[in-house]
């Protein structure tokens, strides 16, 4: 060990965090050495807070504080229309858009059968309930574009689709500003399928 043991528990605990490493831990370790004892406080009692008001909203699983998260709490949202994600965390991407206005389901994660989580640890059941009192009209599959995200979003259009629902998938392929010797194939395959006319 060789930081003071109080530091080596706070290196141990940062490093615990997703996307940290050891050198991230140190940096964020001696910045807090080296600010003011209240910037370490509000930290703390910041963490301690979220810890303490956040909580699922009941209807889409996203964060809240109030009894709705305030997606679900706007009167302003287009109701006919949920985009499914796999986590809260990929709500704020497609909220920075603008481009859409209706609410969200959160899945809490994909279906992986060898990690053990298959439909009933996802929060499949929750979303046929919203959309069995008809006014949803379309169903917009917002989950990654990986294995276990194409699985989930085949497996969710079967399911929806007989409701006689639209059912419709997030277009994926190139990057604005990629280049087309870069792109891999499955990339490229998909930029072709989803292409749109001018």
């Amino acid at each position: 060990m060789l930081s003071a043991p109080s530091i080596q528990l706070l290196l141990d605990e940062l490093e615990r965090m997703p996307g940290v490493g050891a050198k991230s831990a140190q940096r964020i370790a001696y910045w807090l050495l080296n600010s003011e004892r209240s910037t370490a406080e509000r930290l703390a009692q910041a963490i301690v807070e979220v810890k303490d008001r956040v909580h699922f909203c009941p209807q889409c699983f996203n964060y809240a504080e109030g009894e709705l998260c305030i997606i679900c709490a706007s009167s302003q949202r287009d109701r006919s229309t949920i985009c499914v994600v796999a986590e809260p965390r990929d709500i704020p991407p497609i909220e920075r858009t603008g481009a859409f206005e209706g609410l969200y389901h959160v899945l809490g994660g994909e279906l992986s059968p060898l990690s053990g989580i298959g439909p009933d640890e996802l929060r499949v059941s929750e979303l046929m309930k919203r959309l069995g009192d008809d006014s949803v009209n379309e169903v917009i599959l917002a989950t990654n574009s990986n294995v276990e995200g194409e699985t989930t979003a085949s497996y969710l259009a079967r399911l929806i689709r007989p409701l006689g629902v639209k059912v419709t998938r997030l277009a994926s392929g190139l990057p604005v500003g990629g280049e087309l010797e870069y792109a891999d194939e499955v990339t490229l395959g998909r930029a072709i399928e989803s292409r749109r006319e001018l």
